[in-house]
């Protein structure tokens, strides 16, 4: 069969995209219902309300006491107070929320006044009106207490409850359909062991109706349809024909022979834009079928939730009369380059920290797959689409994804790749109720110690060995850290070796069979304490790197070499103990290395710094180390060196 593609039609810049897109729509006339009040939370008001009685209705007390003009009280001190009988009919006791006499117009608080068998003593003076609520204090009958274009809050409720108000008119939620496309889908549920060889479970259509329904919209997730251009028109007509406000339709958005959602949406209706100068997020297609709006949505995750932040939600908020909430912007400082491609506005994932007096953001690994980037990104960097990439150093606005908060607990961790500083970021999560967070960037331990020189980071873990003096760490911090003061504190100790599939099928028993042309070899980035370990032990077998099949294959973490083991793309790799046994890989041992945490002296006096320290040294941390196997923590949280 000929491969048929489409070419994307003239991209279009992000902000004239969803100009075209919303401005389509903006005649819309949102829907509109009547609801109970007491079911109206976070429900948008689509007309004013006004109060059908006053509150309070009625005079009446304020502090419990005694109901009296107040005229009669004038003159009244502790020390000649004023007498008012028992038996007078313009004297009562009141308690707080009593209906005030007719007669009555203030209250005399009940520490002011003393109960005589004969009478009241009054000891201090009331003004007219004093401790009373008037008739309409809080609200009048006939006052708006709900403005329109609201969203109704807990306290709105009880307003117009009190105000009389029983129902109240609110926009329609909208009604979205979401429909995963592509042969390769499988449920989660219908996935519980090992896939299929080619199958893909799809969780994306989760991850999109949680974001529509965050929008105050109603979201109905449809099973996969296939990539069959019948289907796919069927379930968009059925789903029309249901009366949703709004389709959804993940993957087949883009140029592919299998991406039918172009051809079938201009079949059915209008495409209004098929392709954005974004990335990711690229192949979006914006249409219009019988005058509700119908989205391409990417297939890749970080794609689909940049397509729906920048088009969906927009149009979901005015759909319900409302603006799109714009998130906060925080100014931050760039600890590494960002490269970025000429006409196209970038969006990278980044994590945030204040570090000494800045606020840092250390981007995250890009590709537009990683669904991994998306839970621990802190905030949206962008890129405009005339520039070509952005320098370290440099101050730009940071869009957040979180809370303001998050910044300035945020431990950034740069450096080595380890396991345990996973279960690190669980503890100090568990003993702070979340408000402590260890966000990591894993770009080797060469770079890690560069993140502290350039003061980006509040800790660096590191494992190089000096191939002189086996020694681990200390040479290198000497010479990349001079002038900056550091205190290197003990991780763990754990067995670097290679890793190999079950069984160990190319009997691969050392670093020479590398160089055997049977065997594939995936390896880590140049400036990580693993790839120094592997170089040395290469060169000490007087091999040639050139001889070993992969050794350009790079991989920035033990989990990502382990996981190209366990799949076939390579047959061995180098990493931790830890890594294989948590994928069932076999382990060959090399060497039991020392992992260390290097972090500036200036900085241990920072509290998140020290309840790091704490749970390093506790006995708690060390037996959930032990636990994962290829560690010995008899050092843990030992000082090994003061440096600088």
């Amino acid at each position: 069969m000929k491969r048929k593609e489409e070419i994307y039609r003239s991209l279009r810049p992000l902000a004239e995209a969803r100009e075209i897109f919303l401005r389509r729509f903006a005649a819309m006339d949102p829907p509109r219902e009547t609801i109970p009040v007491r079911e109206a939370l976070g429900r948008v008001a689509a007309r004013p309300a006004t109060a059908l009685r006053s509150v309070p209705d009625f005079h009446c007390a304020a502090m419990d006491g005694i109901a009296v003009e107040a005229s009669r009280t004038f003159g009244a001190r502790p020390e000649s107070p004023v007498i008012i009988p028992k038996d007078d009919p313009k004297v009562c006791y009141v308690d707080t929320g009593d209906p005030l006499p007719e007669w009555a117009d203030a209250v005399v608080v009940i520490e002011k006044v003393e109960e005589l068998p004969h009478g009241w003593e009054v000891r201090e003076a009331v003004y007219p009106w004093q401790n009373v609520r008037k008739v309409g204090e809080d609200i009048v009958k006939g006052e708006t207490i709900l403005p329109a274009r609201g969203r109704i809050s807990a306290f709105d409720q009880a307003a117009l409850l009190a105000a009389g108000v029983l129902s109240v008119e609110v926009f329609r939620q909208p009604r979205v359909l979401v429909i995963p496309t592509g042969d390769e889908l499988i449920l989660p549920e219908d996935a519980p062991g090992p896939l299929p060889r080619g199958a893909l479970v799809e969780s994306n259509g989760q991850m999109v109706a949680s974001m529509v329904a965050e929008c105050g919209a109603v979201a109905t997730l449809s099973r996969p349809v296939p990539d069959d251009i019948e289907a796919l028109r069927q379930r968009i007509a059925s789903g029309l024909s249901q009366g949703y406000d709004m389709i959804l339709l993940l993957a087949g958005s883009s140029t592919g022979s299998a991406d039918f959602t172009p051809s079938v949406l201009g079949g059915m209706g209008e495409v209004l834009v098929h392709g954005v100068a974004i990335m990711p997020g690229k192949p979006a297609v914006l249409a219009a079928v019988g005058e509700r709006p119908v989205v391409g949505i990417p297939g890749y995750p970080v794609s689909a939730v940049v397509c729906v932040r920048e088009f969906v939600q927009p149009l979901l908020f005015m759909m319900q009369g409302l603006e799109r909430p714009r998130p906060a912007k925080v100014p931050v400082t760039l600890a590494r380059k960002i490269p970025s491609r000429l006409g196209l506005e970038e969006h990278v994932r980044v994590v945030v920290g204040t570090v000494r007096d800045r606020v840092v953001a250390l981007p995250l690994a890009g590709g537009a797959g990683r669904l991994s980037s998306l839970i621990r990104a802190d905030a949206i960097i962008r890129i405009p689409q005339e520039a070509s990439g952005l320098a370290e150093g440099e101050r730009v606005d940071a869009e957040m994804l979180c809370s303001e908060d998050r910044v300035a607990h945020n431990l950034l961790a740069v450096g080595s790749h380890d396991l345990t500083l996973d279960v690190l970021c669980t503890v100090l999560s568990e003993r702070t109720g979340g408000r402590v967070r260890l966000s990591s960037s894993n770009v080797g331990s060469l770079g890690g110690l560069k993140a502290l020189k350039n003061r980006t980071a509040h800790v660096a873990g590191s494992h190089l060995l000096d191939t002189e003096t086996g020694e681990y760490n200390l040479s290198y911090i000497r010479d990349i850290l001079e002038g900056v003061p550091v205190t290197v504190v003990t991780l763990v100790h754990r067995w670097q070796g290679f890793m190999v599939r079950p069984g160990n099928p190319k009997g691969i028993t050392g670093v020479k069979d590398l160089a055997r042309p049977d065997v594939v070899f995936i390896n880590r980035q140049a400036g990580s304490g693993t790839r120094v370990l592997l170089d040395y032990e290469v060169r000490k077998a007087s091999i040639e790197a050139a001889a070993i099949a992969g050794y350009r294959n790079e991989e920035y973490t033990h989990m990502n070499v382990a996981v190209a083991v366990a799949s076939g793309a390579a047959d061995v790799g180098m990493g931790i103990h830890a890594a294989a046994t948590a994928l069932g890989l076999d382990f060959i041992p090399v060497a039991l290395e020392r992992y260390d945490l290097v972090i500036p002296s200036d900085l241990l006096e920072d509290a998140k710094i020290q309840l790091l320290l704490e749970i390093v040294r506790s006995e708690a941390f060390k037996a959930r180390v032990l636990q994962m196997g290829g560690y010995e923590v008899g050092d843990t949280g030992r000082i090994v060196a003061k440096v600088g």
